[in-house]
C-alpha cells in the first residue's frame, strides 16, 4: 500500500520548496520557450503552475488512483492549452516532468532518512508508484496537447474553407462569389459545399459567380463548378457567371458543358448591371 499520511504531510509542507528548487535548477542556456523566459510575469505564472502540479501530485499518497486523476485532469488540460507551453517544444516540457519526478525520489529518500523505521521495501513501493503515475501524467498531457492542437487545426481549416468560398450577401436576396487563385479538386469541393450552405442559410436566390481571378482550371474542377451551378438550380438559386477566361471557356467546350441555364457576362461589372 503506497498511501501514507506522514509522507503526504511532509510533501505538502514542502510544495513551495519543490517549486523554488526546481526553478533554480533550470539551465536557461539549454532551455527554450517558457523555461527560458526572463519576463517576471511569465516566471511567476510558471512557478504557480508548478506549485499547483505539486498540490495535485502529492494527493497520490492520500487518494485512490481514480480520484487522483479526476482532480488532476483540469490542470493537465490547462497546461496543454496554455499559450507559453504551446510555444515550448514538447521535449523540453517532458524533460521538466522528468526533473520533477527525480525531485520526488529525492524527497522520499529524505523522508525515509528522517524516519529510520521505514523499510527499504516501502521506499521502493513509493518509487515505483511515483514512476508509474508520473508516466501516466506525461501521457495524458501529451494526449491533451494533441487534442488541443487538433481542435485548433480544425478551427483554422474551417476558416480557410470559409475564405475559399467567400459568398458576399448583397441586397434583394442576391449574393456574390468572387473566386480568386488556383482551384484544385479539394477547394472546388469546399466551394460547392460552402456555397450551397451559405445560399440556403442566407436566403440568397440569385448568385453572381465571378471567375476573373482564376487563371486556369482542370477538367475535374470544371466538372465540380458546373455541379455547383446545377445544385444551386435545384435549391432555387439563379446563377450569373462572369469573368470567364478564354482558357476556361475552351476547357468547358471540350468537356461539352452547357451554359444554357446560366447567364453569362463578360465581366462582373456587366453582371451586376443586370441586378
Amino acid at each position: 500500500m503506497h498511501r501514507n499520511q506522514n509522507l503526504y504531510i511532509y510533501l505538502k509542507e514542502n510544495t513551495r520548496n519543490l517549486t523554488e528548487e526546481w526553478y533554480e535548477k533550470i539551465d536557461k542556456t539549454k532551455a527554450a520557450g517558457v523555461y527560458a523566459s526572463n519576463d517576471p510575469d511569465v516566471i511567476k505564472v510558471l512557478k504557480e503552475q508548478n506549485h499547483e502540479f505539486h498540490l495535485h501530485f502529492i494527493e497520490l499518497f492520500n487518494k485512490g488512483e481514480k480520484d487522483f486523476f479526476q482532480d488532476f485532469e483540469p490542470w493537465i488540460i490547462e497546461i496543454a492549452s496554455d499559450f507559453e507551453h504551446i510555444n515550448t517544444p514538447i521535449h523540453y516540457i517532458i524533460r521538466e516532468f522528468k526533473n520533477v519526478r527525480n525531485q520526488y525520489f529525492d524527497y522520499v529518500r529524505k523522508f525515509a532518512e528522517l524516519h529510520p523505521d521505514i523499510t527499504r521495501k516501502e521506499v521502493d513501493v513509493w518509487y515505483d508508484v511515483i514512476l508509474k503515475e508520473m508516466d501516466e501524467v506525461i501521457l495524458r498531457f501529451v494526449e491533451a496537447t494533441y487534442k488541443y492542437s487538433q481542435n485548433v487545426l480544425k478551427a483554422q481549416q474551417e476558416t480557410i474553407n470559409e475564405l475559399s468560398a467567400p459568398v458576399i450577401s448583397l441586397s434583394n436576396h442576391q449574393g456574390l462569389l468572387p473566386l480568386i487563385g488556383d482551384i484544385d479538386t479539394t477547394r472546388a469541393k469546399m466551394i460547392l459545399e460552402n456555397t450551397l450552405k451559405h445560399c440556403s442559410q442566407s436566403g440568397i436566390n440569385h448568385l453572381f459567380v465571378d471567375l476573373s481571378g482564376v487563371a486556369m482550371i482542370d477538367t475535374m474542377v470544371a466538372h465540380q463548378l458546373f455541379q455547383l451551378f446545377n445544385a444551386l438550380k435545384l435549391i432555387g438559386v439563379k446563377t450569373t457567371l462572369s469573368g470567364i477566361r478564354p482558357e476556361i471557356a475552351q476547357t468547358a467546350v471540350q468537356l461539352g458543358l452547357s451554359f444554357k441555364d446560366t447567364e453569362v457576362r463578360a465581366s462582373l461589372a456587366q453582371a451586376l448591371e443586370q441586378k
